[in-house]
């Protein structure tokens, strides 16, 4: 029995008619498409790989515990890989709205939560996959991990036949039901070492360690969701949900990045957020909320991965806050800007556990995770405008039946209040933005994905200029 772990659950918890919670991507592949049986053959000679991938959700009565996952005895590959067509050529247009329309469709909850859809007649005798699996499974980087089993190193490996597969039984509801109550009691103990109720005698030890924990890593969580020096916000980011979505992107290559870090400094998530931050500071200006000292406050999730946890498909992170620094219109001075902050939470987060802040979720009853996961989802929130998701992806050619994959674009869900959230993923010598918005209040959202590629373009320009002054004064 695998149960799900307190943020796996919360997210789970957090899907509902309006918020989809899943991940996903759109990949680009050289021509010609191959034929959907080849798909589905390759798909099912790969789970065992990912034996996620065949496992439905099964709830704990009243939320005695969190949710398991079994096996599903009616797994059918076939419902989960669906074959579609773009009216010949189509372009990265048509793409972008079939798979907007693809992501804002919920999934089956009482199936396997994933999909993957093969794209025919796209222009240059393209090809795409979009593919989509829930949140509660998978978090960014764990993605990446899974596409890279799905996809190949070479364009012809050697090729493996489907195994048998049989599923196993999955418990009854008598017995889950009394070994989740057992598990509600004895986790929170595990994890604070106790490892069973026969060693009681170490609780009061292991509960005033827990003690010091809550004392160092909540204030420095809740600090960061309080505005600092009561910058105005943009007020429109922030609103109830429709069940539509918009998604486009935009792209940067490693190169840019490169030169930008080297000429003005910062790292590649600094340079990141800077271009970022250019796309909001054209949006709020087009919709005239830009006033002085504006910010847009990013969540910003770092991976608490370790390496002993690489393979295991779950979410790993916690997070950050940033505020963008929109009002600022030098674009060197919102890199430094976004520099200085990064840096103070890097030494924040290097003096504790970052495992451990994610870990104390571990402690909560599940009623009161679900609870608190479902009020998220549909209580107004103000304390952040928008999330910005940077997952590094491989820097090797990656294959899918002989066809090497060209672009990789990503998809993150918007929820909790917040309409536009941007996903970032690396492949090979490019950066990919996939910007995610509610459809009925970002009409507009163009606007953002135009502002990122003209934020790199004059943080490229502030470049060529240090460089030059660096030369004269030489």
């Amino acid at each position: 029995m695998d149960r799900m772990s307190a943020m796996d659950a919360m997210f789970y918890y957090m899907e509902g008619e309006n918020t989809p919670m899943h991940v996903g991507g759109v990949a680009v592949l050289e021509g010609p498409a191959p034929a959907y049986g080849d798909l589905v053959r390759l798909l099912a000679a790969k789970m065992d790989q990912v034996p996620r991938y065949r496992q439905v959700i099964k709830p704990v009565p009243f939320q005695l515990g969190r949710p398991i996952w079994v096996d599903d005895p009616h797994f059918q590959l076939l419902y989960h890989v669906r074959h579609t067509s773009l009216p010949k050529p189509g372009g990265p247009k048509q793409l972008r709205n079939l798979a907007g329309r693809v992501f804002a469709q919920r999934l089956d909850m009482t199936k396997p939560v994933w999909e993957a859809w093969l794209v025919e007649g796209l222009a240059d005798d393209r090809w795409a996959l979009i593919s989509k699996a829930h949140h509660c499974m998978i978090d960014g980087e764990g993605s990446t991990e899974l596409m890279q089993v799905i996809f190949d190193l070479e364009r012809e490996p050697v090729r493996h036949e489907p195994s048998d597969w049989t599923p196993s039984a999955a418990p009854s509801t008598l017995s889950l039901t009394a070994e989740s109550l057992v598990e509600t009691v004895q986790e929170p103990l595990r994890a604070i070492g106790v490892p069973s109720l026969d060693d009681l005698a170490k609780l009061p030890a292991a509960l005033a360690g827990v003690a010091v924990a809550i004392k160092e890593l909540v204030p420095q969580q809740l600090a960061q969701l309080v505005p600092g020096g009561g910058q105005p916000t943009p007020k429109s980011l922030n609103g109830p949900l429709g069940p539509n979505r918009r998604w486009v992107w935009t792209d940067a290559t490693m190169a840019e990045v490169k030169t930008i870090r080297t000429a003005l400094g910062g790292t590649v998530n600094d340079v990141i957020l800077a271009a970022v931050t250019r796309g909001y500071r054209d949006l709020v200006a087009g919709r005239g909320e830009l006033v002085p000292g504006m910010v847009v406050r990013s969540l910003v999730p770092v991976s608490t991965r370790q390496a002993s946890g690489r393979g295991q498909v779950n979410n790993q992170v916690t997070s950050v806050v940033v505020d963008l620094p929109v009002a600022e219109d030098d674009p060197v001075r919102r890199l430094q800007l976004i520099r200085e902050q990064m840096d103070r939470n890097k030494r924040g987060m290097g003096a504790v556990d970052a495992a451990a802040i994610v870990g104390l979720a571990d402690y909560a009853a599940p009623t009161l995770l679900a609870l608190g996961a479902r009020s998220m989802s549909r209580m107004p929130n103000r304390l952040t405008q928008t999330g910005t998701t940077n997952v590094p992806g491989p820097r090797v050619p990656l294959y899918l039946l002989g066809h090497q994959l060209v672009e990789s674009h990503p998809y993150v869900p918007v929820f909790a209040g917040v309409r536009v959230a941007t996903g970032i993923f690396s492949y090979l010598d490019t950066f990919s933005f996939g910007i995610t918005a509610d459809f009925d209040s970002f009409p507009d959202v163009d606007v953002i994905a135009d502002g990122i590629r003209a934020g790199f373009d004059e943080l490229i320009d502030a470049a060529a200029v240090g460089e030059g002054q660096v030369a004269d004064q030489s």
